[in-house]
């Protein structure tokens, strides 16, 4: 039986697949893994290309294009291995990277979901955005990562080799228990794209399992290759889904004051995109807070039904100040710097 499933994701990413999917088949050669590509209705030579380069690939067709969350929903549900490889299609995989997370797996039951040291692929000494050594959060709900903070990226020095808790591992590798995440839902489709996996994570910290980072797994990711990083679409997803994922998961002794505050600093960085003429971006924070709005309905049924299911609210891997602050008043630039 194949244990592990290793999922890409493609949407119209022919090109992609053509450059990265070679690493992937050429370092999961085991006999407890599995590669599979879930398509989510591309318009391009996708499909076809797989059928002829890779006739004895497992391929999922989707119907429509579902998104990041859904599409791996509909996809993941399809499947009936032990753990879960979700696996971007711009990632480039080194020779042992199953290898010590599969063993993480077997021999620590608690570990619900993990992630590889993430570093980028056009600056291959330096980590990458999107998950570095393990992504965590402040108080507030802002996400930095062990390496990455807002956009100071740091280089790898080995500085961050350690295994290490965390408080949510990137989408871009995420490993994960198949019956975990089928248990707690999976992905919230509503997200379509950004912060589901942190979303994901959070309500797997809420039911007591563990998250780790094991830097002894090592990946390259080129990111921003379904949206460009500076996109108002993607700021649009990631001011809005940050705030679904405060509502559904804040405890409900600080879920007000910390909801306040976080308006307030939106306004803020609204207000700072319309001074410097970024008039796109002003439009995403404000359309991210409409939708928001339109949303709280089903939402605030969501957050009814996860609340019984907390068995644990108080994390560790949480930054209990103000990030941003540390940031720009502190200077505090580095993973190292900041005193949890």
């Amino acid at each position: 039986m194949n244990r592990i499933g290793i999922v890409i994701l493609n949407w119209n990413g022919k090109e992609l697949l053509e450059k990265f999917l070679p690493s992937v088949i050429k370092h999961s050669k085991r006999e407890w893994a599995e590669v599979i590509v879930a398509d989510n209705a591309s318009s391009d030579d996708s499909i076809a290309f797989l059928e002829q380069e890779y006739p004895g690939i497992r391929i999922i067709q989707l119907d429509i294009n579902y998104g990041f969350a859904e599409g791996y929903n509909r996809a993941l549900a399809q499947l009936d291995h032990e753990y879960f490889v979700l696996l971007n299609s711009d990632v480039e995989v080194s020779e042992n990277w199953l290898d010590s997370i599969y063993q993480q797996f077997e021999n620590h039951a608690d570990i619900a979901a993990a992630q590889p040291k993430i570093k980028a692929y056009n600056h291959k000494s330096g980590f990458e955005y999107a998950g570095a050594a393990g992504g965590f959060i402040d108080y507030l709900g802002y996400p930095f990562c062990r390496g990455r903070i807002l956009d100071e990226i740091e280089e790898d020095h080995g500085q961050y080799d350690q295994n290490m808790d965390v408080f949510w591992a990137s989408g871009a590798a995420l490993f994960i228990r198949s019956e975990i995440y089928k248990n707690i839902g999976g992905l919230d489709g509503d997200f379509f794209a950004h912060m589901e996996e942190i979303d994901l994570c959070w309500r797997i910290k809420n039911q007591g399992h563990r998250i780790i980072c094991d830097p002894h797994s090592k990946v390259y990711h080129v990111g921003g290759a379904t949206l460009p990083n500076h996109s108002s679409r993607k700021l649009f997803l990631n001011f809005r889904n940050n705030l679904l994922m405060l509502f559904k998961n804040l405890p409900g002794n600080v879920f007000i004051s910390t909801f306040l505050f976080r308006m307030i600093l939106d306004g803020v960085a609204a207000f700072k995109f319309l001074l410097g003429g970024e008039f796109a971006n002003f439009a995403a924070v404000f359309k991210a807070h409409i939708s928001f709005y339109s949303m709280i309905g089903k939402f605030r049924k969501k957050r009814k039904e996860l609340l019984p299911l907390v068995s644990k609210s108080q994390h560790s891997e949480i930054y209990q100040k103000s990030m941003i602050f540390d940031y720009y008043f502190r200077k505090k630039k580095k993973f190292s710097e900041l005193k949890f």
